[in-house]
């Protein structure tokens, strides 16, 4: 039996997923009342509208690192604001099955997200990360509330984490075992893929992908989406993602030479963000043999003058 069943959060009632430690004389009550903003835990409504009444906190206890439009993520260090880290993982363990990590927060930074209106700044979402970590894990626990699930929050901090990767200077990776919800929204971000966004990596123009990965029963299409994505089976390795990237940049490339330059380049498939600022494999911008080809048209012009 999960312990509590139902929290009411916000304007929101929300069926929990899994029981979390609260303290004892919380955990076994059918029903938490919790504030949105403090994310402090209660026992009955009315004690959470005196406590309301009296909350000063309209956003996370930390400095705001991120706004657009009505989104803003915030920097919450663990050893700071500990009481309200405490509880977020608290909530967080209500809709995640492998989480641990409860009290023990000082050793970590939480990337809180919020959705912003005139009543202040709603909790949809976190991510944690280690301070300093051998591993050089870029999130350790991610959650999004039921409620914003399925909206691509989820997607957007997995970016996010990446992004704070190539501002540190490291490559990140997830810390393992992912739990159910993790994997699906890393297995989503790395596994579609969009025409637009091949064609602004290799350079090709978007018909030439499109003819190219339609032969290779890699295209598909998903509800009213107007343009179709790429989708890597989970049966494929990445390795395959790695070469179709090979294979257009090589597209209208013809000539061992030419070829057995590009093989020689290393090729890496961006990540997060990072995929947005062209920071993949150099592309020569035009095959030596055409640039004898408009070296030579040039000099005939000009002897025809």
């Amino acid at each position: 039996m999960r312990c509590p069943s139902v929290i009411e959060f916000g304007k929101f009632e929300i069926q929990t997923w899994y029981s979390s430690p609260y303290p004892q004389e919380y955990s076994r009550l059918p029903k938490l009342y919790l504030c949105e903003f403090c994310l402090r835990y209660m026992k009955s409504r009315s004690i959470l509208y005196q406590h309301m009444k009296k909350c000063e906190w309209f956003h996370p206890p930390a400095n705001e690192i991120y706004r657009k439009d009505d989104v803003s993520v915030y920097e919450v260090d663990g050893n700071v604001s500990t009481i309200y880290c405490q509880n977020l993982c608290l909530l967080a363990k209500l809709f995640l099955d492998h989480k641990t990590l409860y009290y023990d927060v000082e050793p970590f930074l939480f990337y809180v997200l919020t959705q912003n209106d005139s009543k202040g700044c709603h909790l949809v979402g976190y991510f944690s990360k280690e301070k300093h970590c051998q591993q050089k894990y870029n999130v350790s626990c991610i959650m999004i509330l039921p409620q914003y699930q399925r909206r691509g929050y989820g997607r957007f901090l997995i970016d996010f984490s990446y992004l704070l990767s190539k501002r540190e200077g490291q490559p990140g990776s997830p810390e393992k075992p992912l739990s159910d919800l993790g994997r699906l929204s890393y297995m989503l971000r790395d596994e579609q893929i969009s025409i637009r966004h091949l064609s602004k990596l290799t350079g090709i123009c978007p018909q030439d992908i499109t003819t190219t990965l339609h032969g290779l029963n890699m295209l598909e299409r998903r509800g009213d989406r107007s343009e179709p994505r790429v989708h890597v089976a989970e049966s494929r390795t990445h390795a395959r993602v790695l070469t179709l990237f090979f294979s257009l940049r090589c597209h209208n490339q013809t000539g061992a030479g030419a070829t057995r330059e590009a093989a020689d380049e290393p090729h890496h498939l961006p990540e997060g963000p990072t995929a947005t600022t062209g920071s993949g494999p150099r592309v020569s911008s035009l095959d030596p043999r055409h640039r004898d080809q408009h070296r030579g048209l040039r000099c005939r012009r000009r002897g025809g003058r």
